[in-house]
């Protein structure tokens, strides 16, 4: 009984310090092992409940919980910027790795969603996730609209030493 004690005690402050649901199941699990202990089952009775129960409060109540949960917390930092506008001040090019937009008066480095898509400087662009340091973006539609031919006739990027090999191989093989 002091283990199961114990450990809904430690479940509990684990999920006081944490905030994030990921204890307090556990805890409900002690919790019937406690009633079970009071009750004098034995003590793979005790186990088996406690794995039962805090199963099976994970399964149904863990969804719930999280819906109603945090549902007034104010996204902060960088996951406030999936969403926001931004606006290229550095071509973004995925091949050559290169890109800044601005948002909110910070810089970014950013790339395409679309590999195959060059986005010129002062296009608007809409941040749709973050890849490690940098913003994850699409052309907003609106941009898009105005001016397809600026994002889609650009020249071609430069041949890399392997791609012009394999088309002087090409041609040769004519």
């Amino acid at each position: 009984m002091i283990f199961w004690l114990v450990l809904l005690i430690i479940a509990i402050g684990v999920e006081v310090c944490t905030m994030g649901l990921t204890s307090i199941w556990f805890a409900g699990g002690a919790l019937a092992a406690i009633l079970a202990a009071v009750l004098h089952a034995p003590v793979f009775v005790q186990v088996i409940l406690f794995f039962l129960v805090s199963i099976a409060l994970l399964i149904f109540t863990r969804p719930v919980a999280v819906r109603y949960f945090n549902r007034d917390r104010v996204k902060t930092n960088v996951e406030s910027m999936v969403g926001r506008q931004a606006v290229v001040t550095g071509e973004i090019n995925n091949l050559q790795g290169i890109g800044q937009v601005m948002v909110s008066g910070q810089e970014w480095s950013a790339r395409s969603v679309d590999d195959s898509v060059r986005i010129p400087v002062g296009a608007v662009v809409n941040v749709v996730s973050i890849n490690g340091v940098k913003l994850m973006v699409k052309i907003d539609s609106q941009m898009e609209r105005v001016a397809p031919e600026t994002l889609h006739n650009l020249p071609p990027d430069p041949l890399s030493v392997t791609q012009m090999e394999e088309t002087e191989s090409e041609t040769d093989s004519r």
